[in-house]
């Protein structure tokens, strides 16, 4: 479980992230929605400690994140963030098997388990075939998934991910969050497909103006009542075969200046 308590950030001037509270249960997928700028990844950077909070604490099962090694907390949550280089002489299959470096000491090499590992990992995101690539040589959406696959390898207790289906195509956007959702983790993701969000989340926190909007069921804070006033846009919801829908269509405001413009 992954508890923060009142954590802020700011940037000079202008907090994006102030006095919020969010909590990620084992064996669910917390979702964190909001719009451009409303402090999703913020959030997350704080929640696996890229950044620290001048307020408030984050608690993994437990333990303040602050008091945790580097090696244990790398142990406890598996991060995967937007990385655009790609700048690296290494091979998938060695990137991969970098995620095992929670596991060994400092001169320690890695075993015939720990290579084994990794092979299942990327198998998992459906990337084995790319094992002798240079990861460098990779398109946007296979770089993604071997990094998908790096942390699986470390076989944490906690996934943090930050946007994972950039740059996938339809078929693995669906395949990678069906993954994160099978998983016996506490996993956390940055999500801006609200139908996605829909059907792969357990929980969802909605951000905006800095703090929570809303937070629970996803069900429940997929409102059209709740999303049309952060997002700005008109929102529609259909519940079929147990599913949530959600279609989007411009206010008349939008509509207006749309047509204001193009005259």
């Amino acid at each position: 479980m992954i508890e923060a308590t009142r954590v802020s950030w700011r940037y000079g001037e202008n907090p994006v992230i102030d006095g919020v509270s969010v909590t990620a249960r084992p064996g669910r997928v917390l979702g964190l929605i909001g719009p451009n700028g409303s402090g999703k990844t913020t959030l997350l950077r704080l929640l696996y400690g890229a950044l620290r909070s001048p307020t408030g604490q984050v608690v993994v099962d437990g333990d303040g994140l602050s008091t945790l090694s580097a090696r244990e907390a790398a142990r406890r949550l598996a991060v995967v963030i937007q990385e655009t280089g790609g700048e690296t002489a290494l091979t998938v299959a060695e990137m991969v098997l970098l995620g095992r470096g929670p596991h060994l000491s400092a001169f320690q090499r890695t075993s015939r388990a720990d290579h084994e590992i990794a092979a299942r990992c990327l198998a998992r995101v459906g990337a084995a075939h790319l094992g002798a690539r240079p990861f460098a040589r990779l398109s946007g959406g296979e770089r993604q998934r071997v990094l998908i696959a790096r942390a699986l390898a470390q076989q944490a207790t906690h996934l943090l991910l930050d946007e994972p289906t950039n740059h996938l195509d339809i078929r693995y956007q669906h395949e990678i969050l069906h993954l994160v959702r099978t998983l016996d983790t506490c996993s956390i993701v940055v999500l801006h497909d609200l139908n996605l969000a829909a059907r792969y989340c357990d929980d969802l926190v909605l951000l905006g103006g800095g703090g929570v909007v809303a937070a629970g069921p996803a069900g429940e804070v997929l409102d059209p009542a709740v999303l049309e006033p952060v997002y700005g846009i008109g929102i529609r919801r259909l519940d079929l075969d147990g599913a949530i829908h959600l279609l989007f269509q411009p206010t008349d405001h939008d509509t207006a200046t749309e047509r204001s413009a193009a005259a």
